[in-house]
């Protein structure tokens, strides 16, 4: 899916400084209007829970689903999110830190016996090259290119935990304000727990001094646990550890987190002159 995010963002800068005491309090309003829990999540189907840790709070998947599509304009799609994991202490429109994004992946049971093979500088490498190639043709469509700087964090495999984390840096354009992309894979019999952080790299110092305490939310329960697989029943994932990391390469590496950091301030003074102005893109489309 294509975006055409610097038009876009050019459009409403004005918008997004030029905020008067009425929009303030819209914010503010809204902020008060989202119901938060700290007690532990159900995952549907019997597959697990995603307990919240002290200090953080969950907004429920219908209200992230919100947030991500009517306030921060991105299109709604399938199974999007499983709901938002964030700072007790933090707001969503608030000026620093990070959302975690939750998802489920049914995509089978991923082997990782090529996790201790991988060189992950030529893998990085590999996806710079193929990042460029794209990018030729996003060029040629008029849209800006999307280029991978490096690790943010480079990959580790817990094999004792079954747990997967990276963090890429993307450019967007000339963008000056670099993307973090910071993903975490909790492995199970059926498929991953995914948890993709929303942010830039201006706070990842935030990420990273919370990430031990997220990487232990998820549990699986008996029957649903990685080492609960019957080669005789279940479906083997397409992607290995190598594959997880790869993924594709341009598909949502930070949309969101673009859309977080240029909304903070002035969201709901925009929210309606941007969704008219989506759709009227997606008629063109």
């Amino acid at each position: 899916m294509k975006y055409h995010l610097i038009i876009l963002l050019t459009i409403i800068s004005p918008y997004l400084f030029s905020q008067t005491q009425e929009e303030i309090n819209q914010i503010d309003s809204l902020e008060q209007s989202f119901k938060y829990t700290t007690e532990d999540i159900i995952l549907r189907n019997g597959i697990g829970t995603v307990k919240i840790p002290k200090g953080f709070k969950y907004l429920d998947a219908q209200q992230a689903e919100y947030v991500l599509t009517e306030l921060w304009g991105n299109p709604k799609g399938t199974d999007m999110t499983l709901g938002f994991l964030l700072r007790e202490d933090q707001k969503i429109f608030g000026e620093n830190g990070y959302v975690f994004n939750i998802q489920y992946d049914e995509i089978g049971y991923v082997k990782d016996d090529d996790a201790d093979d991988i060189d992950y500088s030529d893998l990085l490498e590999t996806m710079q090259e193929e990042a460029e190639e794209v990018n030729k043709e996003r060029v040629k469509q008029g849209y800006q290119p999307i280029s991978i700087v490096g690790w943010a964090s480079k990959p580790f495999y817990d094999k004792k935990r079954n747990i997967l984390h990276w963090a890429k840096e993307i450019k967007f354009g000339n963008n000056d304000i670099n993307t973090l992309n910071y993903n975490i894979r909790v492995l199970g019999r059926k498929g991953v727990l995914v948890l993709n952080a929303i942010s830039t790299m201006e706070d990842i110092g935030y990420v990273k001094k919370d990430i031990h305490e997220v990487l232990e939310i998820v549990q699986f329960n008996e029957g649903y646990k990685y080492d609960n697989f019957n080669p005789e029943l279940d479906d083997v994932a397409a992607w290995s550890i190598g594959g997880l990391v790869a993924g594709k390469v341009l598909a949502k590496v930070g949309f969101f987190a673009l859309i977080v950091k240029f909304w903070k301030i002035g969201a709901i003074a925009v929210a309606g002159f941007f969704s008219v102005l989506w759709k009227r893109f997606k008629k063109k489309k």
